[in-house]
């Protein structure tokens, strides 16, 4: 399964360092490419005895049935957060791209008919939150979960997806090689770079990085970050990536879940850090996360790159 070599355990794509890359040019010589991540999800009240959960969210408790408290939490963001997430977002110019569940594209059409009037992108994001993709899934399974995932998204919006996130970051080892053989051109599941990057899936696909360190989930909810730091926290990693894109261009994305972001003790923070961050606008490039794929797939070397 793995195989070393320079920086590596894998071959799915090499060691790279950022300072030896040829220069990243975005559109207009912009410095950075800036996308906001507005997760659609829906987590089963009583999922599978095979799905995994990802772990983080286990807790020291054993799990017990039924977990109305939980369910209900994650279910007040597509009742009320998302509705406070959207009006933020309607303030700025941000492009919206949307990991999406296909139990979500079922489950809540009006919530759909706004994003698709908001003329957001839609990425595939599996069948349930609470069921990740791991390598306890054989390959047919994986095969159907991409194929149903990419076939609801089309039903719902009409437009078939380009991209791939999966829920809570969980690959198998053949995970990215399917959805580059299903002819998706990227994937979200690799937080490794401030760039981003092909993989060596036949055909090559995009990696386009997922950054969970300013994460709301992964900052606030999990790490338990005091709401008035995860101001200083996002518009910091935004400062440097911007200022670092004088050399080569840089990408930042930020990852919202109405139900942490959209709760009413929180919003107001993430509407500064909305704010703040719109406010350096010079030479940046707000794009969905399939338009950075799609440049990058332009301008970035076929060949596996600088590995020194």
């Amino acid at each position: 399964m793995t195989q070393p070599s320079r920086g590596m355990d894998h071959t799915l794509y090499p060691y790279s360092a950022i300072d030896r890359r040829p220069k990243l040019v975005w559109p207009n010589d912009a410095r950075l490419a800036v996308t906001v991540l507005l997760h659609l999800e829906y987590w089963e009240l009583e999922p599978p005895e095979d799905a995994l959960r990802d772990p983080r969210f286990q807790g020291a408790f054993p799990t017990f049935f039924p977990d109305y408290m939980s369910f209900t939490a994650r279910e007040y963001g597509n009742r009320v957060g998302i509705f406070r997430v959207l009006d933020a977002l309607d303030r700025h110019d941000f492009r919206l791209t949307v990991p999406v569940n296909s139990a979500a594209l079922e489950r809540y059409p009006t919530l759909v008919r706004r994003l698709i009037d908001r003329d957001a992108e839609f990425v595939a994001h599996g069948s349930h939150a609470n069921r990740m993709v791991t390598s306890r899934m054989d390959k047919d399974a994986q095969l159907r979960l991409i194929e149903e995932s990419v076939a609801a998204i089309e039903r719902a919006t009409g437009q078939r997806p380009t991209g791939w996130s999966g829920p809570s970051f969980g690959e198998a080892w053949e995970t990215a090689e399917m959805v580059a053989e299903f002819g998706l051109d990227y994937v979200m599941d690799w937080p490794n770079d401030d760039q981003p990057y092909r993989m060596t899936t036949t055909p090559p696909i995009i990696s386009v990085p997922r950054q969970p360190e300013w994460d709301d989930v992964e900052s606030l909810w999990l790490r338990k970050v005091p709401n008035d730091r995860y101001i200083e926290l996002v518009e910091s990693a935004y400062a440097r990536l911007h200022e670092e894109g004088a050399v080569s261009g840089r990408y930042f994305s930020l990852s919202l879940h109405p139900w942490v972001a959209g709760q009413a003790h929180r919003i107001r923070y993430i509407e500064e850090t909305l704010e703040r961050i719109a406010a350096r606008n010079e030479g940046v490039w707000y794009a969905t996360a399939g338009e950075v794929a799609l440049h990058a797939k332009a301008v970035l070397s076929d060949g596996p790159g600088e590995t020194g």
